[in-house]
């Protein structure tokens, strides 16, 4: 059962095909694995075995017909509750939505899972609306960080991340919009990628705008290729979707990490020339780019050279978050978490001259960053200047900003540019939580950004280690992985 657990998508795949074990077995492993380890972290906020193992027979029984139907056939997903499947409810963790109202709608990331055989394990928690780096929200509660449950797992893609290093599922579903993806990778030690603006179809279209990704967060580079060969599929229903190039994300990994570095120009910013970093961080993404670099990649330490955005981003982010409100009457807002409600109604008072000199911000910004890419292939930046603090709180104690931005400096300016950008784990501090590097690339190059995390993971894996709550006989509150 733990070894099941342990498997990445491409070797439950491998299993799969060399009927080592099948789709119902591996189903049914981490819905054992939801039951056992769920109470502590609350990554989950619905779980159906009946309907995953209904998903999982009829995948079971399309490889004993050789009828397989796509890439992920057999393989789960965890999906974050932002995303509409038709079979259950989508809350967005808010008691505002009516779930049945949300029932028989299919995201376009849920609609492509499904055309490839994917068995969806259930819903995963996010705050509500998904509007803070944080994650809980005034129907599910807090969710809780796999490698110790004192500590947040990051949002808003947090019930996600906190899934996947346990074993409750190989993959999952998040969203970014200010770091939604790659900072719950980033606290709880798992890839996350950010992928261009418009590769992969979102719909209904966020409240956020175009700030706002959907993307993979997964185990491995190789599993998160994988799933974006996947997610990239077409969908009519996204306007702001790019045309389809067809990337085989999964073969342009392939090879060895020389070789997938041969010729890579890397920028390392290990500031951005602006953020504060704790010390044990900094030593480990320096040590990454030292890591790059011996296996070829052309490393120079140089910052992009831009001021820090954030009130900029404050203004398009808040100002998303009063969208999502607008239709919110004083009584249901009684209901809701009162920081989104207080932040969206300051945002709402924002005028069309303000909101458009942070949109003026936003393409300059987005115009340096496509110089700077001229030169540099890549950005290799800290994913968070920090590791993760006490769960159930915003931001961490004594911290001079009460807002979650103000400790993600490294991920928001990259959602308002619309770059690929991936998180990868890269060592863990002294009290044993997970440091991530991210990898930031020119827009629409998410090949080359997958491309060097899969020859860093694949020259420094960390995947052997997982939480010590992913064994049977881990204590609650235990802060240190153990290798699997």
């Amino acid at each position: 059962m733990k070894e099941l657990l342990s498997m990445s998508a491409m070797e439950l795949l491998d299993g799969f095909r060399e009927k080592q074990f099948s789709p119902v077995e591996a189903a049914q492993a981490m819905l054992g694995q939801i039951e056992r380890c769920n109470p502590v972290v609350n990554a989950f906020n619905l779980v159906d075995p009946e309907t995953t193992l209904a998903f999982a027979r009829e995948s079971e029984k399309r490889y004993q017909e050789g009828d397989v139907i796509g890439p992920l056939d057999g393989v789960p997903v965890a999906i974050k509750d932002v995303f509409l499947t038709p079979q259950w409810p989508t809350i967005k963790g808010s008691n505002t939505i009516d779930p049945e109202s949300t029932l028989g709608k299919e995201a376009p990331c849920v609609a492509a899972l499904n055309r490839n055989g994917a068995v969806p394990l259930g819903k995963t928690t996010t705050p509500e609306f998904g509007w803070k780096g944080v994650t809980d929200n005034p129907v599910d509660g807090v969710t809780r960080n796999p490698w110790n449950p004192d500590k947040t797992a990051g949002g808003s893609s947090g019930g996600s991340a906190a899934a996947v290093p346990l074993g409750m599922g190989p993959l999952a579903l998040g969203t970014d919009a200010g770091g939604s993806i790659r900072i719950p990778a980033g606290f709880s030690g798992l890839v996350g990628l950010k992928p261009s603006f418009g590769e992969v179809p979102h719909w209904p279209a966020s409240p956020f705008g175009t700030l706002a990704h959907a993307g993979p967060m997964t185990w491995t580079v190789a599993d998160c290729a994988l799933m974006m060969n996947v997610l990239s599929e077409p969908d009519y229903r996204d306007i702001n979707a790019i045309p389809r190039r067809n990337i085989d994300y999964l073969a342009a990994i392939e090879g060895e990490p020389q070789d997938l570095l041969r010729g890579v120009r890397i920028a390392f910013s290990a500031t951005l020339g602006y953020v504060q970093v704790d010390k044990e961080i900094a030593q480990a993404v320096h040590a990454a780019a030292l890591q790059l670099q011996s296996l070829g990649a052309e490393v120079t330490e140089v910052d992009p050279g831009f001021d820090d955005p954030l009130g900029a981003f404050g203004h398009l982010f808040y100002g998303g978050a009063a969208n999502a409100l607008r239709t919110i009457g004083k009584k249901q807002r009684a209901l809701m978490d009162p920081q989104l409600v207080a932040v969206s109604e300051k945002a709402a008072q924002l005028s069309m001259l303000d909101y458009l000199e942070a949109t003026n911000e936003r393409a300059a910004l987005s115009e340096r960053m496509a110089g700077f890419h001229n030169k540099y292939d890549l950005l290799l930046t800290p994913t968070l200047p920090i590791t993760a603090f006490t769960a159930g709180r915003e931001v961490p104690e004594d911290w001079p900003s009460t807002r979650w931005p103000s400790w993600t400096p490294f991920t928001y300016p990259f959602n308002m540019t619309g770059q690929p950008a991936i998180s990868v784990p890269c060592g863990f501090d002294a009290a044993g939580l997970p440091i991530g590097l991210q990898l930031v690339g020119a827009r629409f190059d998410d090949r080359a950004v997958l491309r060097a995390a899969q020859a860093y993971q694949l020259a420094a894996p960390l995947t052997h280690k997982r939480p010590r709550l992913f064994y049977e006989d881990a204590q609650q509150g235990a802060a240190t992985g153990v290798d699997a």
